[in-house]
């Protein structure tokens, strides 16, 4: 029998990887003293390893510790052998064997530094061997059933089941299946009677998009192998939505929340099971929850309907909050509708309702609008007011001009709506206080600042008084024959070259005598009633320190001139030697009663009687006096009800002679034609009541 495994082997097989021979050095001579040495030992796969020796012969120790073979696997000591061996049965040669069912093995050989009985060695050999590896292995090899063959095996399966790439393990074909009602019910195979083992189950749902996948697993529809000790599950249901996982789930209740809702329309349902314990399973109910979109489409919106809750599909008209629009490129919004979409955004939610723009604020003449709000930009509920360029200006109107941007994209002021402020110069207010204590005609020059009112006629000699932007006021005696007089204002210097460079020219466009005013030859006039005039400019003067406006008197009783009230003249009219002066010149005069005029003989003439005096002429002066050249310009007298401001109480006329008394056109008996005048020939410029 052992002759023919020794020297028999099969045809078929690979002799140099079948079978082989491993003596000791020198053998059969004495083995040398400090040798180690060793040989591996490999079979084809599929095969084992009959090794068997036929002589022993080492040197015998305790434990082997001198002399000895070892035969290894890996690191596994399969045998250890030392000192004489005989045949272990009778009429065999073998005296000693290993039979392994593995594929290689390594032997060593070592021997310390004696032999002193001159021990022979050994004699070893191996051959491959058939395994049956359905039964030798310690662990089965399939998971099902396992068949033999003559250097290996193979898997099958039962019925139903299918074979793995690992071509072991059996498990149920429980994939591909695919759910896509809006609701449903899906089990483990064999629900409730027990599941497969070695399965790896995958179901997937799949619903509308605008729908997410919600599912339920009551605690008593659950049944799967329990966790190991180390908290593993060998058996498991996972599932996957998109980012989210839920598990992996064992046990024999379910361990999760009894409600899952995902955030995609998509499910993954995945359930491993392995070959050692199986369980009744699971059951998984399922619905589809509709997509939820925001309570706000876009910011500074309201929706209508008002929902707790907008769902897929829902329709709402989204209204811009007051003072908010939505802006595009060729008009403006304040509604539009809107969806909900199945990505869960609402549909136009490129839209923004931004606040309304009013524009930059109008601007005015003479002044400026500044923000008083937070908010700098012209946007909903910024806040500016309209200031005029003081000291000169001043708003024509009652309370603060003040204006807000309003819902519908306009500036509104409480109380002027949206009409627009103006700003009216301030009049009768000199920039530099008046003193005076001589007189015109022989009197003390003006300084700049004195009479800012004060126009000067170059052509004709005389002149006139400001009353506004674009009015100045005169004699009409000084207008016969000139309706458009040159005039100056801002100088008290007329000299040519003060003129040139410091005077504002004021450009006449039409002239207005009033209709009461007869006319006479000059040499010869004797009646100066309605002695009044007026020029409206071409173009609005700009007010200064230098030029202003004096205002016209009050209708009220307190602006009845009475006996003795001071008023200031000006003028560049002549002075006692009969000359024209090239600066301004200035005095303070009292009212007097008429008497003093009529007393005083005219220059040339017998008496006073041929001359006219009416209730429309002031009677002032006495040692100071105004006198020709003077003629159109202002009596100013400080205002009963403001004592900073000045009107114009009458304008310089006539007199009997210089250096006397003389007379003025009392200015408060011609407001209503002078009101009717300006206004009726008004364009956009506004003069001061």
């Amino acid at each position: 029998m052992w002759c023919l495994i020794f020297f028999c082997l099969p045809v078929w097989t690979d002799a140099a990887s079948m079978y082989g021979e491993i003596l000791s050095p020198n053998y059969p001579q004495v083995y040398p003293n400090d040798v180690q040495e060793s040989w591996e030992i490999q079979v084809p796969p599929g095969y084992g390893i009959h090794l068997y020796f036929t002589h022993l012969d080492l040197e015998p120790s305790q434990n082997c510790e001198y002399d000895s073979v070892k035969i290894l696997y890996g690191v596994h000591v399969e045998g250890l052998l030392c000192g004489r061996k005989k045949p272990r049965v009778p009429g065999s040669p073998i005296v000693e064997e290993f039979r392994v069912p593995y594929n290689i093995l390594t032997m060593t050989f070592q021997s310390d530094f004696s032999n002193e009985e001159h021990f022979s060695g050994f004699a070893a050999y191996y051959v491959a061997v058939d395994l049956d590896e359905c039964t030798d292995f310690v662990e089965e090899p399939c998971s099902h059933y396992c068949n033999n063959y003559i250097g290996g095996y193979f898997c099958t399966c039962p019925p139903d089941y299918f074979l793995y790439e690992d071509k072991k393990t059996c498990g149920v074909n429980c994939s591909g299946n695919a759910f896509t009602e809006p609701s449903g019910e899906i089990t483990s195979p064999n629900y409730p009677s027990q599941y497969p083992e070695n399965s790896q189950c995958e179901y997937r749902v799949v619903l509308r998009p605008g729908y997410f996948v919600a599912l339920t697993i009551h605690s008593g529809d659950f049944d799967v192998e329990p966790a190991d000790s180390k908290g593993r599950c060998h058996d498991s249901l996972t599932l996957v939505s998109g980012e989210q996982r839920f598990g992996p789930y064992c046990g024999s209740k379910f361990p999760g929340p009894p409600e899952i809702k995902t955030r995609n329309n998509i499910l993954d349902i995945i359930f491993q099971t392995d070959h050692i314990v199986q369980h009744k399973g699971w059951r998984i109910r399922y619905h589809g929850d509709p997509i939820t979109c925001p309570q706000s489409v876009i910011p500074n919106s309201v929706l209508d309907p008002k929902k707790d809750k907008y769902s897929f599909k829902d329709n709402v008209k989204v209204t811009c909050v007051e003072g908010y629009e939505i802006v595009r490129q060729r008009d403006s919004l304040m509604t539009f509708h809107s969806s909900c979409q199945d990505n869960g955004e609402w549909s136009n939610s490129h839209f923004s309702c931004v606040p309304v723009n009013c524009g930059e604020p109008n601007p005015i003449d003479n002044g400026q609008a500044i923000y008083t709000s937070e908010l700098h930009e012209p946007l909903y509920k910024a806040v500016f007011r309209y200031l005029c360029d003081a000291p000169y200006y001043t708003l024509k109107t009652k309370g603060e001009a003040v204006y807000q941007c309003s819902a519908n994209g306009r500036w509104v002021s409480a109380e002027m709506g949206t009409e627009l402020p103006k700003c009216i110069p301030v009049c009768g207010v000199p920039s530099k206080p008046i003193q005076e204590t001589a007189k015109i005609f022989g009197g003390t020059r003006a300084e700049k600042g004195n009479f800012p009112w004060q126009v000067y006629f170059g052509h004709p000699r005389g002149g006139g008084v400001l009353i506004s932007e674009r009015w100045v006021m005169t004699a009409a005696h000084v207008l016969e024959g000139y309706d458009k007089p040159t005039m100056y204002a801002g100088v008290i210097d007329v000299g040519e070259e003060s003129l040139n460079r410091e005077a504002k020219e004021l450009i006449p466009e039409t002239s207005f005598i009033h209709p009461g005013w007869k006319k006479q030859p000059a040499e010869t006039r004797t009646d100066f009633d309605n002695d009044i005039a007026l020029l409206k400019l071409r173009e609005p003067v700009k007010m200064g320190p230098n030029i202003s406006p004096l205002c016209l008197p009050g209708r009220s009783p307190e602006y009845e001139l009475r006996k003795g009230t001071l008023g200031y003249i000006a003028g560049w009219g002549q002075k006692e030697r009969g000359r024209l002066p090239r600066y301004l010149w200035k005095a303070q005069i009292p009212v007097v009663d008429m008497d003093k005029c009529r007393s005083v003989k005219p220059e040339g003439s017998a008496d006073s009687s041929a001359y006219r005096f009416t209730d429309n002429m002031i009677c002032a002066g006495g040692g100071k006096d105004s006198c020709k050249g003077d003629s159109g310009g202002a009596y100013a007298i400080q205002d009963p009800l403001n004592d900073s401001q000045y009107y114009v109480a009458g304008l310089i006329s006539w007199g009997p002679r210089c250096g006397t008394f003389g007379l003025y056109t009392k200015v408060v008996r011609y407001l209503d034609w002078i009101t009717e005048t300006m206004s009726k020939h008004e364009d956009r410029e506004t003069w001061q009541d």
